[in-house]
């Protein structure tokens, strides 16, 4: 599209010329976590933690940067707009006065997603429906002005309408996949831990890249691929693409501006300092063959150990650092009291064998915080439709 097309001229003005409201999601139990990891630098972003996220204002290129960079965010959308409606036919007027032309490529079809809570407007099939077909029809009015807009990235964008006590807000998901999805695992395994409640987990066990990181009930390795890449200063969206790039405002010598800066200022490569390891060799290989496609496999060793038999010394150089675990539970073992009772060991083991040791131990569920013979700080967080608890703290 030509830079001096009149809506090219209204894309620069209202979106890419103006602050704008964004709102991250995250897992709950991690705002206040997030936050603070969006004011520290490189980001520098203030912004109010609230149930579910973070509200913030900025501009477009604040979004892409903060897309970029967090590491415990799950997906971050931009605001459009908010209005109140009680009825089908205000929803609609209100829809089709919001210039979608200037957030949206004329094609494919969005996805739109619709939640209710205490509206007259309740039945989300039918809100969506509006919504979609007012989008469809302000698009194709347009359509002539952007024929010629080739986006950056075809995926399909969504749409997401929040509608509470009769108050509609939309808003544009600037990820596309959520931000768990680094790009780097190719290799599935049975209930790994996200990677964005790993990044939660070693940043609260005080993990700063400079210690060793043992990962050694590592199944799919998200605790030692997150670790390193936190050592390397690699950002967690490095090796993805994001949905904004297929927005009709998406300036792509702005991105990769960015992109050279956020990799310019990468501290130099550590030693090998993490090692993960796990008594199921195919998991080994699985996770050996995924590291040889990214730059900094040399950083993590890799081997079939067991747990038990483990010690951290001989790895580590006799160097305290941080002990990072998923122990496996639910059908992974079989049976809950299986699951209860290697969770039991694992605690007597990390006592016995990691004092002086930080520490980073889910619990898969909460009642069983009481079997850890030292104290830890607890936070409770949803993960697979399960109520796990993230310890964390040292062993004595």
């Amino acid at each position: 599209m030509p830079p001096d097309s009149p809506l090219q001229k209204r894309i620069k003005r209202h979106v890419i010329g103006r602050k704008r409201a964004f709102f991250i999601a995250v897992p709950p139990g991690f705002e206040s976590l997030c936050r603070k990891e969006l004011a520290a630098p490189p980001l520098s972003i203030e912004g109010t933690a609230v149930p579910g996220g973070i509200d913030f204002e900025g501009r477009l290129d604040d979004c892409w940067r903060a897309n970029l960079h967090l590491r415990i965010a799950n997906r971050i959308l931009m605001r459009i707009d908010a209005f109140k409606a009680t009825d089908f036919a205000r929803l609609q007027q209100k829809v089709s006065e919001i210039p979608w032309e200037l957030y949206l490529p004329p094609k494919p079809a969005p996805l739109v997603h619709v939640t209710t809570a205490k509206s007259r407007l309740y039945h989300t099939g039918a809100i969506a429906e509006r919504v979609l077909s007012c989008i469809q029809s302000r698009l194709e009015k347009w359509a002539p002005d952007s024929g010629r807009f080739s986006p950056e990235h075809d995926a399909i964008q969504r749409i997401f309408v929040r509608a509470e006590a009769d108050r509609f807000t939309l808003s544009i998901d600037s990820s596309g996949a959520l931000l768990y999805q680094r790009g780097v695992k190719t290799q599935g395994g049975r209930a790994p831990i996200r990677e964005t409640i790993a990044a939660a987990a070693l940043t609260l066990a005080g993990y700063t890249g400079q210690e060793p990181l043992v990962d050694p009930m590592c199944g799919t390795g998200t605790f030692a691929i997150e670790g390193a890449m936190m050592a390397a200063g690699i950002q967690p969206g490095a090796f993805r693409t994001f949905a904004f790039m297929g927005w009709p405002s998406f300036i792509p010598r702005k991105w990769a501006y960015i992109r050279r800066s956020a990799e310019n200022a990468k501290p130099a490569s550590s030693p090998v300092q993490i090692f993960a390891s796990d008594i199921d060799p195919a998991s080994c290989r699985s996770l050996v063959q995924c590291l040889e496609a990214v730059p900094f496999s040399g950083m993590i060793d890799v081997s079939c150990r067991d747990f038990f038999t483990l010690s951290p010394g001989e790895r580590s150089e006799g160097k305290k650092g941080v002990v990072a675990l998923n122990p496996p539970y639910g059908r992974r073992l079989g049976s809950r009291h299986g699951s209860r009772n290697l969770f039991q060991a694992i605690c007597t083991h990390l006592l016995r064998t990691y004092p002086g040791w930080k520490i980073a131990l889910v619990a898969p569920e909460p009642e069983w915080v009481s079997d850890v013979p030292f104290p830890l700080a607890r936070l409770s967080f949803r993960h697979g439709g399960l109520a796990p608890v993230l310890l964390t703290g040292s062993v004595p």
